[in-house]
């Protein structure tokens, strides 16, 4: 479970689609871009169990962001 996860935009003008975001899991922080086409682009270390929490990050930003 991702825990403390936080986005914002990457643009002033947030009409312009791109996001950068962070998160804890299994007690490490990871930060990276959450781009229009859904692509990860992981800022520092790559997550243990990337596919998994890849698919955690889709879920919420499509909740937050897209809903």
């Amino acid at each position: 479970m991702l825990q403390h996860f936080q986005y914002k935009s990457m643009f002033e003008n947030t009409q312009l689609p791109g996001w950068t975001f962070s998160f804890f899991f299994k007690n490490n922080r990871y930060a990276g871009e959450y781009l229009p086409d859904g692509q990860i682009n992981w800022i520092g270390e790559t997550p243990f169990e990337e596919e998994n929490v890849k698919k955690m990050i889709h879920e919420l930003m499509t909740f937050h962001v897209y809903d």
